[in-house]
Parts: structure tokens; C-alpha cells; sequence
């Protein structure tokens, strides 16, 4: 559960995130901030979580790209 959980939350977070900011780029270091906290407060601390963390991060920095991009026409 908290595998698929990893895969959503960062995705979904550099979205709103970017929404708020107009900035892709602003939106994914707000979310790496988040999951660099957490991962320092113990909250993770299993490897393949954080690789579907750094997955789901990346695939939502390539969609807030496109979203902003859509947004600037």
C-alpha cells in the first residue's frame, strides 16, 4: 500500500505545487524538499519507496513541463 502511495504523492505534489507557483521548476523542489524531510525524520526508509518517490517525481517534473508550457500559449 504505501508502495502505491509513492507512486501518486509526489506526482500529484509537483502538480499542485506548480499550479500554485507557475513554475515547474519551483513545484519539483518544493516536492523534493517534502520527501528529503521525511526520509531525514525516518518516515522512509525503504529503498524501493524511494525510488518510486524519485520515479513519481520525475514523471510529474515532465507533465508540470507540458502543463506549463500549455499554460504560457
Amino acid at each position: 500500500m504505501w508502495f502505491i502511495i509513492a507512486l501518486i504523492v509526489p506526482f500529484l505534489l509537483v502538480l499542485l505545487f506548480t499550479r500554485v507557483t507557475y513554475n515547474h521548476y519551483v513545484g519539483t523542489l518544493l516536492t523534493v524538499a517534502l520527501l528529503v524531510t521525511s526520509y531525514v525524520k525516518g518516515y522512509t526508509n525503504e529503498l524501493h519507496e524511494i525510488l518510486a518517490d524519485i520515479a513519481s517525481t520525475a514523471a510529474g517534473f515532465l507533465y508540470a513541463e507540458k502543463m506549463v508550457r500549455n499554460l504560457k500559449k
